[in-house]
């Protein structure tokens, strides 16, 4: 599939972009508890020439006791504004994994009215093997305004979820591996249950992926979402272990013109801690 601004890009074109005067790119590299793995600290050894380091465990609800909720409009601008990033830009987001944690500030940005940011297909694995230019110099960075539009229709809440659960619409599409899906695994979060919401159904993330961590094209992609039972004319609430790899999903969805779709922000960190909420094991 073509490049697109909005969605995803190649290396190709962000390299004959990246000396545009209003281009921002963001490494959004964010690495699951227990990795051990310092995603800041890997950023500031090498990143892309002129990158800015996008926390998501920062730029989130410190309010919350879940992990990296969309954070407060505020937070959202403040932090944005410390980065130099702002209406007018061209955002491309990356991550170290080639697509992972970068579809989740792709998603976040849509949710706060910025259409303008794409995921750089194959991230910085791609960038590198192709013998592209690194660096470790800080950026120099120039305070931005920024105008936030949320877009409530992106994002669901437990409640909401649990209607959707129960009525069979919207679609719930989990993104978590099949194991974890069917319960036949500890989550790696300490206190969940397994298993996953009754009604959903499984696509692994990691199943929309080439080899090389490039989003799969139009065909596959679609194939992918139809093997597992989901009707792509209707509504998709996207959701995954704690709301990073549902975006993946959602970015997907995107590539196939599909914009009816919302993340549950809570994914299973939040559902799986309730003993009130019902949970389903096995492919049911």
């Amino acid at each position: 599939m073509a490049d697109d601004p909005r969605t995803l890009v190649s290396t190709d074109w962000l390299a004959a972009h990246l000396k545009d005067p209003d281009l921002r790119v963001l490494d959004a590299t964010w690495f699951m508890p227990g990795e051990g793995r310092d995603a800041r600290a890997e950023y500031e050894a090498a990143h892309i020439p002129g990158a800015r380091f996008f926390d998501i465990d920062d730029v989130s609800d410190h309010r919350s006791d879940l992990p990296h909720m969309v954070p407060p409009v505020e937070k959202f601008m403040s932090r944005m504004r410390a980065l130099g990033v702002g209406d007018g830009h061209q955002i491309v987001v990356y991550d170290t994994h080639g697509l992972f944690s970068a579809a989740r500030v792709w998603w976040l940005f849509r949710l706060m009215g910025h259409n303008d940011i794409a995921v750089l297909d194959g991230g910085l694995p791609k960038w590198q093997a192709e013998g592209r230019e690194t660096e470790d110099m800080p950026p120099v960075i120039r305070d931005r305004h920024i105008v936030v539009r949320f877009q409530n229709q992106m994002v669901r809440d437990v409640t909401q979820v649990s209607a959707a659960s129960k009525l069979g619409d919207p679609q719930i599409v989990d993104a978590r591996a099949p194991e974890r899906f069917r319960g036949e695994v500890e989550e790696p979060r300490e206190g969940l249950r397994a298993g996953h919401i009754p009604g959903a159904r499984n696509v692994f993330y990691k199943s929309l992926l080439n080899a090389d961590g490039t989003l799969k094209g139009a065909a596959e992609l679609k194939a992918a979402f139809e093997a597992a039972g989901v009707d792509l004319e209707r509504k998709i609430i996207t959701s995954c272990g704690s709301g990073v790899t549902a975006a993946v999903l959602s970015l997907a969805l995107s590539r196939l013109g599909h914009e009816d779709h919302a993340l549950y922000d809570g994914s299973w960190t939040e559902w799986g801690q309730f003993v009130t909420l019902p949970i389903a094991t096995g492919d049911g």
